[in-house]
């Protein structure tokens, strides 16, 4: 395992290692529909704009849980790719800690090899997905330090 992966969190890990594996873009898009299908349903009343993920084309939402100091997001995308990208983030980073989250940095998209598979759009949504779910982790984390 490269040394890179082995600083992500267990369950991202091991999604960017599936990815990894794929080196054809149609698998990788295939894996994606299935995280996309796996995704639990977000209630409709937590579309807001807060939880809108800003610079994408397509409507992306997240929200983020507190739960005994772990976190538990849950997200929805109207394109199913997009949903696949949001599922593969709320799988790698639910259960952690605000901290554990405000450690993974965003080199492990590239790992993925998935920014060559998406568009630049895509892929730049990707990336802001990732950094909302950072920001609720951020919010998390000063709440916690102000208690």
């Amino acid at each position: 395992m490269p040394g890179d992966a082995s600083s992500l969190p267990p369950n991202l890990a091991q999604i960017v290692e599936r990815f990894k594996k794929r080196s054809d873009p149609k698998k990788r898009y295939e894996q994606l529909l299935w995280y996309a299908k796996k995704l639990e349903p977000m209630p409709e009343e937590s579309k807001l704009e807060e939880n809108k993920v800003q610079g994408c084309v397509s409507q992306v939402y997240i929200t983020a849980d507190l739960k005994d100091g772990k976190i538990w997001y849950q997200g929805d995308s109207d394109a199913q790719l997009v949903k696949g990208l949001v599922a593969f983030l709320i799988e790698g980073l639910n259960g952690l800690t605000p901290s554990e989250i405000l450690e993974v940095t965003p080199d492990f998209i590239e790992e993925t090899g998935l920014k060559v598979s998406l568009t630049p759009s895509r892929a730049n949504g990707f990336y802001n997905i990732f950094q909302l779910m950072k920001k609720k982790a951020l919010g998390f984390q000063l709440g916690m330090s102000a208690s």
